[in-house]
């Protein structure tokens, strides 16, 4: 299964393509890449730069269609510019046509807020790729955002979580995961199924936030329902192995920089 990732890439921390690329390396699937923005490091170090790389995709994808480069899944995650998302979301769905699967990530946000230096039109950016989704998996702030929904720190009820997952659909999304939420007290991931089944996969939180586990879920995510396992299946074991990842790493110092994956992957 050839994949497409469009997604920024960090040059210090394992975040976004960073964390991905090993992943689905490990899991035998050849992988490509559309970076949508080069950053040095992560946000929440205070200090950073972003190269924006619009020019450079409005430049690249009419080559590749013109060589008629062709990928079973693309999965999209941050995206820099409202140009871009409509470049992008424009050819997943040219590709979703000819029968490529299409995972999105809408990376914009945590904690009830957007991430620092992420302006509100970042929540209509992301709105635009969740419309071509096969399958799109916020987690519980980026879901309230999409959808205008409220956030609560306390998490939501049942019928709510059922709510926020029939509203990701429909945005446009045919299948949706509400990751990093609580429901009745209880942390755990929602989903709901292209077939309208929804599902509660529950699990047990480890203090402290690591960054890059996003990209980690989304990655293993999409190579085990590429590998042919359905959607409740793929989520609870990424979940068990994503938790798995954060146990082998409780002891880094430097959390922002994400969970250094590659001398891992053997032990999950």
């Amino acid at each position: 299964m050839q994949i497409l990732l469009v997604n920024d890439m960090a040059g210090h921390s394992k975040v976004g393509m960073g964390a991905m690329l090993p992943v689905l390396a490990y899991l035998g699937h050849p992988t490509f890449n559309l970076p949508t923005a080069l950053v040095s490091n992560t946000f929440n170090y205070g200090l950073f730069n972003v190269l924006d790389t619009t020019d450079y995709i409005r430049g690249t994808l009419p080559v590749w269609k013109r060589l008629g480069f062709r990928y079973d899944a693309i999965c999209t995650g941050y995206m820099y510019s409202e140009e871009q998302a409509q470049l992008v979301s424009d050819y997943c769905r040219e590709h979703a046509a000819l029968g490529t699967r299409v995972f999105v990530d809408p990376v914009m946000g945590d904690g009830g807020s957007l991430y620092n230096g992420l302006p509100m039109q970042q929540v209509e950016i992301m709105r635009r790729m969740v419309a071509v989704a096969d399958l799109t998996f916020p987690n519980y702030t980026e879901a309230a955002l999409l959808t205008g929904m409220p956030f609560s720190p306390s998490g939501m009820g049942s019928g709510e979580a059922r709510r926020m997952l029939g509203e990701l659909c429909a945005i446009g999304a045919r299948s949706a995961l509400i990751t990093s939420c609580m429901v009745e007290g209880q942390h755990c991931v929602v989903g709901r199924d292209a077939a309208g089944g929804v599902f509660q996969l529950d699990y047990e939180e480890i203090p402290g936030q690591f960054h890059g586990t996003g990209d980690l879920f989304a990655a293993f995510l999409m190579g085990h329902m590429l590998n042919g396992l359905p959607l409740q299946e793929a989520t609870r074991l990424t979940m068990d192995t994503v938790s798995r990842l954060i146990d082998l790493n409780r002891g880094l110092a430097d959390r922002n920089r994400g969970i250094l994956v590659e001398q891992f992957l053997g032990q999950v």
